[in-house]
């Protein structure tokens, strides 16, 4: 029989590689983001002291300011539209008996396929000369290609399209638990099937509605990839901002310093979400 001591051993053993491997790969990567922030930008890239808070004011600028706002902006709208296509499609699969696997399943195929390939499959699909736009004139329902590339709503599409099964899946699992009896003690009440939903389910797959929220609101915010290429130069995200910081610019000690910014906006908001649901339990 195991004592507390050996219990107490046996659970160090099994966490130290992974305490390791987040000290390696999270909290040292995250200490050199913190003190490149604070460092001076070289004459031919790179950092170079001396110390400075110069890289956090510049944040201050109203054009910095605005590319934070779009990206939170940005960001809430497909949240909350994957919230919106995602609670029905949750739905639907938990009460689909036998097919649950099926339908689960194609709810996950899209990640069977690279991330880059399906957004430039929506650039061939959203362009002038594209699908959409050449079955539309050849139905004669348009004379000009609609301009659907290059703008917040090929972003926010391509954004829902990338992070929708990360809203279904958590709330799948709290649906494929929610206790029936509750919904038909609703109903015997007197309850219509929309107070039943607003009143009873929802409240009660609060839990993985957040779930849902936070797992798709964070990669949204700090994205790049979807709003260069399928925003363009007319939609920069602060994600945006930062990769320029590091590449083209080569400004790292700016770039570390929106990268800090952009973290702490993320577990502010991560916090309150939290806190707003403790409230509610």
């Amino acid at each position: 029989m195991v004592g507390f001591g050996g219990r107490a051993s046996i659970r160090i053993a099994f966490l130290t590689p992974a305490a390791v491997l987040m000290l390696l790969t999270l909290v040292a990567p995250s200490a050199i983001i913190v003190a490149y922030s604070f460092l001076t930008h070289g004459a031919y890239g790179g950092v170079e002291r001396p110390f400075t808070i110069e890289n956090y004011t510049r944040l201050y600028d109203p054009l910095y300011a605005a590319i934070l706002w779009r990206s939170l902006w940005i960001a809430g709208v497909a949240t909350a539209v994957c919230l919106a296509l995602g609670f029905p499609l949750a739905l639907f699969i938990s009460r689909s008996g036998a097919r649950k696997n099926l339908y689960l399943s194609l709810v996950i195929l899209p990640f069977w396929t690279s991330f880059l390939i399906r957004t430039y499959a929506w650039m061939f699909l959203l362009r002038d000369t594209g699908l959409i736009n050449t079955a539309l004139q050849a139905l004669h329902l348009i004379r000009a290609p609609l301009p659907m590339l290059y703008n917040d709503g090929a972003v926010i599409l391509g954004l829902v399209y990338g992070f929708l099964p990360f809203a279904v899946l958590p709330m799948y699992a709290t649906l494929e638990r929610l206790d029936q009896s509750l919904l038909e003690a609703a109903a015997d009440l007197g309850a219509k099937p929309r107070d039943t939903l607003f009143r009873v389910m929802i409240p009660l797959c609060a839990p993985g509605i957040r779930a849902a929220a936070i797992l798709v609101f964070v990669p949204c915010l700090g994205t790049y990839l979807t709003s260069d290429l399928l925003g363009g130069s007319k939609t920069i995200l602060i994600g945006n901002l930062i990769q320029n910081q590091f590449t083209a610019s080569r400004d790292w000690p700016f770039g570390a310093a929106a990268s800090i910014v952009l973290m702490a906006v993320a577990m502010i908001l991560l916090f309150a979400v939290r806190r707003r649901g403790e409230e509610l339990l």
